[in-house]
């Protein structure tokens, strides 16, 4: 157990703040381009797995009585990111847009570099960010998710995901047997519908209707306009079009880590749509130390829908016994994803054990399987 006197040690926050080792890369490729290019996609896929092979796991977990003063070092970094991604994205438009060294494609090149930084860190911190009761926070959480013109994540998360995971109205949980070649053209229709019709709802219960200021939706489009428009301003229609590579490229690594968190697990079914509570084991967990150092505790997700408020040096590991576990950490799980033949390679069979630990006396997986189940109430 971590003691809060411990956890609020600088030497115990500073893992944490590796995220910033990326912005230096992505300028040293648009500085060289060329074989530099390839430094991001490795230091943050590759690197991370190899350092996660050296490290081991982190199951020590943090003494929950922490008080948010202990805490400060780690909410630092979540709030420095946005201004830190906001001069990294726009300040290499200014100077890839017109820079005569770099190619077309050394361009691109650079910015899907800056669309995993964007990807792996800015939309993994807004979501650390969209969870606080802070506006502040909450709102750097929009502005992060502008940067990548996905902002109605935000309300699919909070509305749609931690209510409905593991059940058939929930475009997030991957199907068993869904490869993510089918999973990212579904989840990209379906999380934005389910988004809208969850606020315009909220908005109908209190007699207004969707256009009504209080949606976020209107402040979602503002904030995403300005970004294509300072893309404009700064790089041209170039400018646009680097702007729409990083965002992108993020989407994918953000549907990627969806993708791999709840595969193939269910909530049971208790009849006439009603499910059972969300408990630790309807996440994928992993006690990766480095990957989670970069990725703020993510891996540890059991816990964050166990308690969605927890912030992420409180999150909790969990052991066999209350989650199942990820093999790898997600820079080698998402890589595995791309390969469906591997993924259900290494994942059905845990999948199937899940099944056999959790609910033995469900005998007929067919309609779990097909998310064929009621809609739950």
């Amino acid at each position: 157990m971590i003691a809060p006197a411990d956890l609020a040690r600088w030497q115990r926050a500073a893992p944490f703040w590796i995220s910033l080792t990326l912005p230096p890369l992505a300028l040293i490729s648009a500085s060289y381009g060329g074989w530099t290019l390839l430094l991001l996609p490795l230091y943050t896929w590759y690197a991370f797995g190899m350092l996660d092979a050296v490290l081991g796991l982190e199951l020590e977990n943090a003494d929950l009585s922490a008080t948010e003063d202990d805490l400060t070092l780690y909410k630092a970094i979540t709030m420095l990111w946005a201004p830190v991604q906001f001069l990294t994205i726009f300040g290499l438009i200014w100077y890839a847009s017109s820079a005569p060294h770099l190619s077309g494609w050394e361009k691109v090149g650079l910015f899907f570099g800056v669309g995993v930084i964007s990807g792996t860190v800015g939309i993994n911190y807004s979501h650390e960010l969209m969870h606080q009761k802070n506006k502040v926070e909450r709102w750097m959480a929009d502005v992060l998710l502008a940067m990548v013109l996905y902002s109605h994540f935000r309300s699919e998360h909070l509305l749609v995901h931690h209510r409905y995971v593991g059940t058939p109205r929930d475009p997030v949980t991957a199907r068993y047997n869904e490869g993510f070649h089918r999973f990212y053209p579904r989840v990209l229709r379906q999380s934005f519908v389910s988004a809208f019709k969850a606020e315009k709802a909220m908005l109908a219960r209190k007699n207004r209707p969707w256009h009504d200021r209080s949606n976020p939706f209107l402040r979602y489009w503002a904030l995403q306009g300005g970004m294509l428009l300072l893309a404009f301003l700064l790089g041209g229609w170039v400018g646009v079009g680097l702007f729409l590579m990083q965002a992108g490229v993020a989407i994918w690594q953000l549907e990627l880590v969806n993708y791999v968190e709840h595969y193939g697990l269910t909530r049971k079914h208790l009849g006439d749509g009603k499910y059972e509570h969300v408990k630790p084991q309807h996440s994928w967990n992993s006690a990766q130390k480095a990957s989670n150092w970069l990725l703020i505790n993510l891996q540890r997700h059991s816990d964050h829908h166990f308690k969605p408020d927890r912030r992420f040096p409180l999150l909790q590991n969990h052991t066999e016994a209350d989650a199942p576990q990820l093999p790898y950490g997600y820079p080698v799980m998402t890589v595995a994803a791309m390969i469906p033949p591997l993924w259900r390679r290494v994942m059905n069979p845990r999948v199937r054990r899940w099944r056999e630990m959790y609910y033995p006396d469900i005998t007929d997986w067919t309609p779990y399987n097909k998310h064929a189940l009621p809609q739950p109430r």
